[in-house]
């Protein structure tokens, strides 16, 4: 609660002239019943006042009793718009550093947390936080004022009839709060099963085309609606709990005004007196159930506060190493590496090799072999578990995130693509000029695709390119990684989509326009990567080939029996023939 409550410190000046005029409208209030009071008690029943003293003094009042209500209504007017102002400046603010923590969290930090849950904590959460603010602001304050003032002004009056007051006061209390220290669990859960509904809703969403080709639309309806029921079941048990406060605060308050009624009859109070007793009950009756609406909405807030605040307490801090340096002359280097996810298992083990700067780099093997799993060491998406990485000889943990990252230029398969122009695309920030996203495009082997575009480079993609094809996606994703011409540019499967024409055309375009660029291919054709300087074919995780295209269809007999596969049985090598 804290840490989201402490961005409402820069906007202290509006919260607090949001108070003072809280404060205002709620003292103004509060006279009302002791005007009332007055009028009835001493002067319309005062037999020693003449009718024109009366008349005079009835008006005064009456003019005092509607300058108190317009305080109390426009003081509580302004006040709301000063602290709406000032939750929703915070909840902006809290926003921005929610998304931008999210945008540096690692890689694993989002494994962990999981992306439904962090999109449900930047929308949802932020949102229940700044419900909790404004009306904490807005009756918070309030609620306390008019309870507060209400008992002080009635023990001033008349003791007996307070003593009743305050009977009720505390047995509110303790109800609000039990119901309350109950409630904030339940609306925890409610919070972990909408990141669940997040997540279905996403995969939904991205698996559109896939449901639909595969008739499971309605299989997919029935599931979700059976996660949405699931939701709505934990949120009516949350809120039927929570709805308990409302009812029984009246019931306990209603039973003290009965209670006043009879008491003042008892002890033989003026009627006016008795009026006013009853104003104040109402006005603390309408507090405790406005108090009670409070509390119900900080249970939602502070779990939600709490989700955020679990986010923004991450460390993302670079942590960068003085690491022993290795051979300059390689510009990548693995040596010896083993990395788990989980932990428990080794995804890829004893991976090295070498290669150097203006070299081609393939790496084959099938799904699920480890072969992104490399390009994400490469890059630091993850550290290594077990030896190292070397770029230029440098350990990568030795660099900065930005140092090493400004080094590569990469397409992978599953890349995305903003809803803006296809020339905004391709530069993505780097304010590249003309010639380097002409000359990107066409190595890409998008300049067909660009030209037969309506407006050619200003031509506005849909949201995730939904207006393009999968192959012409991948050509600007190509284009993309190709634009600025960095030191390595990685290929991760970004060819899948292309045809086999398109695709041998793409590769010679690199090595002859991008000869001195060291690049890394991953892919599932042996066409994409037999030219390369040193083909590496990965199997669960190992190495079980190193070396080049001729060498290893002699060598490695899983490489030489996906080239006869995918060659349509060619001269293939000896181990094929076996």
């Amino acid at each position: 609660m804290k840490k989201t409550l402490k961005y409402l410190k820069p906007y202290w000046r509006g919260v607090a002239a949001g108070l003072f005029l809280k404060l205002l409208g709620s003292v103004a209030e509060l006279f009302l019943p002791l005007l009332l009071e007055y009028v009835i008690n001493d002067v319309a029943t005062n037999a020693a006042l003449s009718s024109d003293v009366k008349i005079r003094m009835i008006v005064i009042s009456g003019v005092l009793m509607v300058v108190c209500s317009l305080t109390a209504l426009l003081g509580n007017i302004f006040a709301n718009r000063l602290t709406v102002k000032s939750s929703g400046n915070m909840t902006h603010d809290l926003r921005y550093d929610l998304f931008q923590k999210t945008c540096y969290l690692s890689s694993k930090q989002t494994d962990e947390i999981g992306v439904p849950s962090l999109i449900s904590r930047l929308t949802s959460d932020s949102y229940y936080v700044n419900q909790m603010t404004a009306r904490t602001l807005r009756l918070g304050v309030r609620a306390p004022i008019l309870i507060l003032g209400g008992l002080i002004l009635a023990f001033w009056r008349d003791v007996t009839l307070a003593l009743v007051l305050l009977a009720c006061v505390p047995i509110v209390g303790i109800v609000v709060s039990l119901i309350t220290r109950k409630s904030v669990p339940l609306f925890s859960n409610v919070q972990k099963k909408q990141d669940v509904m997040v997540r279905d809703l996403q995969e939904n969403i991205t698996g559109v085309r896939i449901i639909k080709a595969l008739g499971k639309t309605e299989y997919e309806t029935e599931k979700f609606d059976g996660t949405v029921k699931d939701l709505a079941s934990r949120e009516f048990r949350a809120n039927r709990l929570n709805s308990l406060s409302n009812p029984l605060a009246t019931l306990i308050l209603n039973l003290g005004l009965v209670a006043v009624i009879v008491v003042g009859a008892v002890y033989g109070k003026k009627t006016g007196t008795i009026l006013a007793f009853l104003q104040y009950f109402v006005i603390i009756l309408n507090a405790m159930i406005a108090l009670s609406k409070i509390f119900v909405v900080i249970s939602r807030g502070s779990a939600s506060a709490a989700r955020i605040a679990k986010v923004l307490d991450l460390d993302v801090g670079e942590t960068v190493e003085e690491l022993p340096e290795g051979d300059k002359s390689y510009k990548i280097v693995f040596d010896d590496v083993s990395f788990s996810y989980n932990g428990v298992k080794d995804d890829v083990r004893n991976v090295s090799f070498a290669l150097k700067p203006g070299q081609t780099l393939g790496v084959i093997g099938a799904t699920g072999s480890g072969k992104s799993t490399l390009v994400a060491l490469m890059m630091r998406f993850y550290d290594v578990g077990k030896g190292r990485v070397l770029i230029d000889g440098k350990d990568v943990k030795s660099y900065t995130l930005k140092e090493l990252r400004a080094k590569f230029g990469a397409a992978f398969q599953n890349g995305f693509l903003i809803s803006d122009t296809v020339r905004k695309n391709v530069d993505y920030g780097r304010d590249l000029s003309e010639e380097e996203i002409d000359e990107a495009i066409d190595a890409a082997q998008a300049r067909e695709l660009v030209e037969g575009l309506e407006g050619g480079l200003d031509f506005v993609l849909a949201q995730k390119a939904n207006n393009l094809s999968g192959g012409q996606k991948q050509r600007l994703l190509v284009a993309r990684a190709l634009a600025g011409k960095p030191e390595i540019i990685v290929l991760d499967d970004s060819s899948s989509a292309l045809d086999y024409a398109t695709d041998a055309a793409l590769r010679r375009a690199i090595s002859t326009r991008y000869e001195n660029i060291t690049k890394v291919i991953v892919a599932q054709r042996v066409s994409a990567v037999k030219n390369a300087d040193l083909i590496l074919v990965l199997d669960d995780g190992e190495v079980i080939g190193l070396g080049k295209h001729d060498e290893l269809l002699n060598t490695c007999r899983e490489y030489a029996m996906i080239y006869a596969a995918q060659m349509g049985g060619e001269e293939y090598g000896t181990l094929s023939a076996e």
